[in-house]
Order: C-alpha cells, then structure tokens, then sequence
C-alpha cells in the first residue's frame, strides 16, 4: 500500500494531448517519479502480440499484465528506457500498431485491475508525476492536483504526424486523425475508468500553448498547493 502522504500530480488527456512529454518535463523539474501508465499497456499488448493473444482472452491478459517483467530506466533523453524481460523494448512499444493495441487492451477491465497496484507502487517521496487517463479519477483519486490536458483532434493529429516524420517514418495526416478520433471514442466509453476531467482536475486546453506555458502553468499550480 502507498504512502497517502507522498504528493502526487496526476495528469491525465486524450492521445497526442502532449500529457507524457509535460509530465516527463514536470517529473525532471520538480526532481519526482514518473509514471508511464500508457507504456505498461502498451507492454501488456506487446507481449500479447508476442505470445499470440487475442484482444478476447480477456483471463490470458490479465495474466499478462500481472506478470511483465519490466524496469524503468533512466536515462540522458527525456524518455526512460523500457526494459521487458531483459530487452530495450522502448522503440518496439511505440509502433504505431502497438499503440492502436494497446487502445483496445486499456478497455479490458481484468487487465485494468491488474496493473492497478503497479501504478500505484510508484508512489514515492519526494513525489509523483503520474500520466495517464484515469490517474485522477482511479489510480490516485486522493492527488493533491488533478490536471486534464486536452487539444483539438486535430491538432493532436499534427503533433503525432510531425513526430512520426521526425523519425523518418512515411505517414499520412488523414489516418492519424481518424485514429485519434476512434481512440477518444473508446477512451470516452469504456466501462471501466472512461477517459474524463476528476471533478475537481484543473482543464488545460493545449492547443494554442506552448510546452513551456504548460509545464509552468502546472507547477504554478504545484506551489500554490504547497506540492512543491
């Protein structure tokens, strides 16, 4: 069980809302832990897709989720480096299939529950940047600041086709959009943990916002709580 007294930011968004790269930035900043729930999910459904499992095999899952080997690793980048089971899956996990995968694994309530101790185990002092989409509303309900960070479908879909060009890869604006928009309908309407602000979350909308804006506005925020 988790410290209740270990402050924690929760922030939680839509794909593409830029929420990992704010939370990484905040995390480093603030010198906290960081929480990467979307990428152990997407390691639930990269070892699905290693072992053959189907979306349907909801009890193979969740046994799954419940047995990755996995380590955060830091490291000079801003990202960690994803260790499953002795490899460096961290460029794997970001495949773009993987991500769609992993979309539809998220909704999976058995695979939910879980990963819920996992995510929560990462609570530690001096603090959390925890990033999400249900960090406010279920893993960490008692955080002391909840922050929704949304942007328009389409300019997430910019963002995520600028990046992926960024890496050279060879991608088209119009399937991004399309993708994004099923993700939110899915995140929107699952059963379990659907994608929304925790009443009491601060609502950033990003659209016009720079990362530094962002990033200042939440530790704004952060200090006036007395977090940090």
């Amino acid at each position: 069980m988790r410290d209740e007294r270990v402050a924690v930011i929760a922030i939680d968004g839509p794909s593409g809302s830029g929420k990992g790269t704010i939370s990484q930035l905040v995390a480093r900043t603030a010198g906290w832990h960081f929480l990467d729930s979307g990428a152990l999910y997407r390691l639930v459904a990269l070892a699905a897709s290693r072992a053959g499992v189907d979306v349907t095999q909801t009890a193979e899952l969740a046994r799954l989720a419940s047995n990755l080997d996995v380590v955060f690793e830091p490291s000079k980048e801003l990202e960690a480096v994803v260790v499953l089971s002795g490899e460096n899956v961290s460029r794997a996990i970001r495949d773009e299939a993987i991500g769609v995968l992993a979309s539809r694994v998220a909704v999976v309530p058995e695979v939910r529950e879980a990963l819920l101790d996992r995510q929560r185990a990462f609570a530690g002092a001096p603090g959390l940047v925890a990033d999400g989409r249900d960090m406010g509303t279920a893993v960490f309900p008692a955080a002391g600041l909840k922050i929704f960070l949304t942007a328009s479908a389409e300019e997430r879909a910019a963002r995520r086709y600028k990046q992926l060009k960024d890496k050279g890869e060879s991608v088209s604006l119009a399937p991004l959009l399309a993708d994004i928009l099923a993700r939110d309908e899915r995140d929107s309407q699952r059963a379990v943990s659907p994608l929304k602000p925790a009443e009491d979350a601060l609502v950033l909308d990003s659209t016009e916002m720079t990362i530094d804006e962002v990033q200042q506005r939440i530790l704004e925020e952060a200090r006036v709580r007395g977090l940090l």
